[in-house]
């Protein structure tokens, strides 16, 4: 539980102006602040937080963090008053690292994982893995808080000051082992900073978020900060090192004295994939760690997902489990909610999954992966969400006409885009692709064409309950969909 109050200088803050005084609390939202309580009036994509001190003080503000940008601002807000300001030059990281004095416990083992693709089933094996070992164990990300403690999160990594709460509420039931996501947004706005972390983790880098970074650079950047900035210099860190930008990233880590353990094909990985062999429920892995060759049967479809298992398995072993009791976990490994998840299962054998796939890297590879899996057809049902970055959709529609037999393009997340451009978008990149506008349509049709043997993967939204609709969420679940689909043409309702 976090103290009543805590002297600024107790949270690691010097104001400019004013004098050291107590807290009552943290925020950074002005219509969340209660009396006595630190306002943090961070930059904005699009309004300075600054702007809201006013509000913040009506409500009983006791202080005030802000930036130079915002300190004119706060001077003529807080004028007359003898509350302190605190300026700095990062006060996201500020916040971070005064949320994380402020509740001031953690789980005692803490990693985190960072990618475009593969971060929520990392940390969910990871998760997995630690709780088959008879740990306490929870992993924070996209599919909210799973595992020995349960919460719904509505980030992927939560911005600090709930998670730093979080982080202190599950310590306090006695989770001793947490995996987190690291998103790209929540490293760039610095949200983990002040967790500290055993390990960390990098699955892949290929386009997304170029709606929110400016460039590749700054994306791949904010990635590294991980490892540059977060992970102590005492840690682990687990790199793939079939990526060229996992290679980049190694040199960093060597340079930074961190322990680098490399996955991937390479002899040179300390835990080296060796081979794969596929059937219709799941596939053998060979691989080796530090030479030691070791075969095991994952109850997973898709090959993307032995790399996935062998990096939470590393990160594992970083923070100290033995390798042979690891290893031994890994067929008891059970799928992602929303991540190649096996949906429905037509009477004539065809199968129809559901994955996450947002991005043209993920659209190809889960297309590839699931292809071994298959004996006839593939089709892939695809879309994009809007207000995000339209480069990559006719991309995405590329990568599904080229990796499946039959393409449905349908709407995603349309949000406040005309949903037909943006299927126009994606069928640019598969001309010949099939549109369907109304998702639900698109899945039974999809269902509909499965003859035996085939599979239909539907991607993009994976784990969502809601399609978002102009500024409204529908009720909407791809795997629920599927389900009402097969059953209402295999007669069963």
């Amino acid at each position: 539980m976090a103290a009543s109050s805590k002297m600024l200088s107790e949270l690691g803050l010097t104001p400019l102006i004013g004098a050291d005084r107590s807290v009552s609390g943290l925020s950074v939202d002005s219509r969340q602040v209660k009396p006595g309580h630190l306002f943090a009036a961070l930059p904005g994509t699009q309004i300075h937080g600054a702007e809201f001190i006013p509000y913040a003080l009506r409500m009983g503000a006791g202080a005030v963090l802000t930036d130079r940008t915002g300190e004119a601002l706060a001077r003529e807000a807080l004028a007359g008053t003898d509350l302190p300001i605190v300026i700095t030059e990062d006060p996201r990281q500020a916040l971070a690292f005064a949320a994380a004095l402020w509740f001031g416990h953690q789980p005692e083992t803490l990693i985190a994982v960072t990618g475009t693709n593969g971060k929520t089933s990392v940390a969910t094996f990871t998760r997995q893995i630690w709780q088959l070992l008879g740990y306490e164990a929870a992993n924070i990300g996209t599919t909210g808080v799973e595992g020995s403690y349960s919460a719904p999160s509505p980030h992927t990594t939560p911005e600090p000051i709930t998670l730093h709460r979080l982080l202190s509420d599950m310590a306090g039931v006695g989770v001793t082992h947490a995996a987190m996501e690291a998103s790209s947004h929540g490293l760039a706005q610095r949200r983990l900073d002040g967790v500290t972390l055993s390990a960390a983790a990098f699955t892949n880098f290929t386009q997304d978020h170029l709606d929110y970074h400016a460039s590749f650079e700054e994306y791949f950047a904010a990635k590294a900060g991980l490892f540059t900035r977060v992970l102590p210099e005492d840690g682990a860190a687990v790199i793939n090192l079939d990526d060229p930008k996992g290679r980049e990233l190694a040199k960093y880590v060597v340079a930074r004295g961190q322990e680098l353990i490399g996955v991937g094909h390479d002899a040179e990985c300390e835990m080296q994939l060796l081979g794969q062999r596929y059937d219709a429920t799941g596939q053998d892995v060979r691989f080796s760690w530090e030479g030691w060759t070791q075969m095991v049967r994952l109850p997973l479809i898709g090959g993307f997902q032995a790399m996935n298992v062998l990096t939470a398995a590393a990160l594992v072993i970083a923070c100290g489990a033995e390798p042979e009791e690891v290893f031994a976990t890994l067929p008891r490994l059970t799928t992602v909610r929303g991540r190649m998840q096996l949906a429905a299962s037509r009477e004539n054998g065809a199968t129809v999954f559901v994955d996450y796939a947002h991005t043209p890297d993920a659209v190809q590879t889960a297309l590839k992966a699931l292809r071994p899996h298959v004996m006839g057809r593939l089709i892939a049902i695809v879309g994009a969400g809007g207000d995000r970055d339209a480069t990559k959709r006719p991309l995405m529609g590329k990568a599904a006409a080229e990796n499946a037999d039959l393409v449905i393009v349908t709407d995603d997340n349309p949000r406040s885009e005309d949903p037909a451009v943006i299927r126009a978008a994606v069928i640019e990149g598969a001309p010949g692709a099939l549109e369907v506008g109304d998702r639900a349509e698109a899945i039974l049709r999809g269902v509909d064409a499965l003859g035996p043997g085939d599979a239909l993967l539907v991607m993009g939204k994976g784990h969502e309950s809601g399609q978002i609709i102009g500024s409204d969420v529908y009720p909407f679940d791809d795997a629920e969909q599927a389900s009402v689909a097969v059953a209402a043409l295999d007669g069963k309702i």
